[in-house]
């Protein structure tokens, strides 16, 4: 008499682990993508919020609050602009102190890192100096990781000078995903 197994032979469980395997592997690349997702609405939701803080404190005050020392280069940044990754300029600098009466709390980037000069995981602002009478006017910049969504006009003139971030055709977002926004005051 042959007696029968009751347990399984190995190949029923390597198929069993490597169907698992894949459907796991499946869900954690839809988790990531929607936790990506998310991260970008935050972000588009805390530049609105800013924004709508800095035009509170231009009607208060008839020029958008200083971000640092005097212009930037026309396609990125240097020590001028206030990021969200330096509490000096950001969190703790005279941008908060200025900002307080319309944000309790300046916003920061989901990942809030920088991770380069033209590549960022940061929000980053500039307020442009009172020569040539461009105070009212402002840059910011952020990075969206799924695509970009082009925000007018993207780019500022100034004396002269034409300024975005992207460093692409104006009115655009660079391949990388990086958005300007330029907003001209009063």
């Amino acid at each position: 008499m042959i007696k029968k197994s009751k347990g399984f032979t190995l190949i029923e469980l390597l198929v069993v682990i490597s169907v698992i395997s894949l459907l796991a592997s499946i869900i954690f690349a839809s988790l990531n993508d929607a936790r990506a997702k998310a991260r970008d609405a935050r972000r588009k939701s805390d530049i609105h919020q800013f924004q709508l803080a800095l035009e509170y404190y231009l009607d208060t005050n008839g020029i958008y609050p200083a971000s640092g020392g005097a212009s930037p280069s026309p396609n990125g940044p240097n020590s001028s602009w206030s990021n969200s990754a330096e509490a000096s300029s950001w969190g703790s600098g005279s941008l908060q102190t200025a900002m307080a009466p319309y944000l309790s709390k300046l916003p920061t980037d989901p990942t809030n890192s920088p991770i380069g000069p033209f590549v960022i995981n940061a929000y980053y602002y500039f307020r442009f100096s009172s020569e040539g009478g461009c105070s009212s006017q402002y840059m910011m910049v952020y990075k969206l990781e799924k695509g970009a969504s082009v925000v007018s006009p993207g780019y500022l003139t100034c004396g002269g000078t034409t300024y975005q971030y992207s460093g692409g055709p104006l009115n655009s977002a660079n391949a990388n995903g990086i958005i300007t926004i330029g907003r001209r005051g009063l």
